[in-house]
């Protein structure tokens, strides 16, 4: 994969010349077969980053695609990938690429096209957008053919004649496409466990190690975006996996594991409650001594007379 400057990419219309496609029948809005993206020869690489939506469903042999930290082959697996305007995205084509192989699309929206609609709003609300440093979706072949129709169904609009309904019945179908895009994420949250288990565990450890060195006392509670970062996945997918899994989410993990700590240290030491927030990495005592009755209903003394 190579690492040179990202390409921008202003309008739709840049992209299709840059890819060497066709002009796009709609300039805010197009879809890409995986059959054009065959009949590539001399751009077989891309690194760029987009002023646009860019929404893709691929399974292809020989193409790697790098978003955020991961890399990922194209195989047996569809993969579904969602990147807003700014991300950046690293697309490395094989010469060898095999035509019979391939299936998918891509899904270009640029955002001029959902202005002044809810779908504007409503859009930034989708978790997904900010998977671009972590996370595809992989699909089932049935959840696959859902989202087929949906984008032919876009495809089939802007190709006929364009008329004062052909906007919003377009935007039904990108409405309907992010719909069923979130109900196969919170379905791969539950059936991924093995994957979701290893951040779970990944996590644990993280929260141990932080709150058994200095670092309580010298930076103060770990930030939810210090815990994503650190496991190498965005805030939003922490979260939802959290909740998907544990029914939690990042801060409330924090601070049970801040509780935890709290507890061991007010039951095996004779440290002052202020000694024990101070340690905790919190300025004040009253502060601490606030969380903690929040999550266990008694005060620091309370518990610490329950041992005496």
């Amino acid at each position: 994969m190579h690492n040179s400057k990202p390409h921008r990419i202003k309008s739709i219309g840049d992209f299709h010349r840059l890819r060497g496609f066709s002009k796009p029948e709609h300039p805010l809005i197009s879809v890409i077969t995986a059959d054009d993206f065959t009949r590539l020869s001399d751009q077989i690489a891309m690194n760029a980053v987009f002023d646009f939506y860019f929404i893709a469903l691929k399974r292809m042999k020989g193409v790697k695609y790098k978003y955020g930290q991961l890399q990922y082959d194209f195989e047996d697996d569809g993969i579904l990938f969602f990147m807003s305007p700014n991300q950046v995205l690293e697309l490395e084509i094989n010469e060898q690429v095999n035509s019979e192989k391939q299936s998918g699309w891509v899904l270009l929206i640029h955002p001029d096209f959902i202005w002044n609609t809810p779908l504007a709003e409503t859009i930034k609300q989708y978790e997904f957008f900010n998977y671009s440093v972590n996370e595809a979706l992989l699909l089932s072949e049935k959840e696959e053919i859902t989202l087929n129709g949906i984008i032919q169904n876009i495809r089939q609009e802007y190709h006929s004649n364009i008329d004062r309904f052909s906007k919003q019945i377009i935007i039904t179908h990108i409405e309907n496409l992010l719909s069923y895009s979130e109900r196969f994420y919170n379905r791969q949250f539950i059936t991924r466990e093995k994957a979701n288990h290893q951040i779970l565990g990944r996590l644990e450890k993280l929260l141990t190690d932080y709150f058994n060195s200095d670092d309580l006392i010298t930076r103060g509670l770990p930030s939810v975006q210090y815990v994503s970062k650190e496991l190498n996945v965005s805030p939003g997918y922490l979260g939802s996996l959290l909740r998907a899994v544990t029914g939690q989410n990042t801060q409330q993990h924090i601070h049970d594991k801040l509780i935890e700590k709290a507890k061991e240290k007010l039951s095996t030491t004779n440290l002052s409650v202020s000694e024990i927030a101070y340690e905790l990495g919190f300025e004040h005592a009253q502060s601490f001594s606030k969380l903690f009755k929040s999550k266990t209903n008694v005060s620091p003394l309370e518990f610490r007379q329950s041992f005496n």
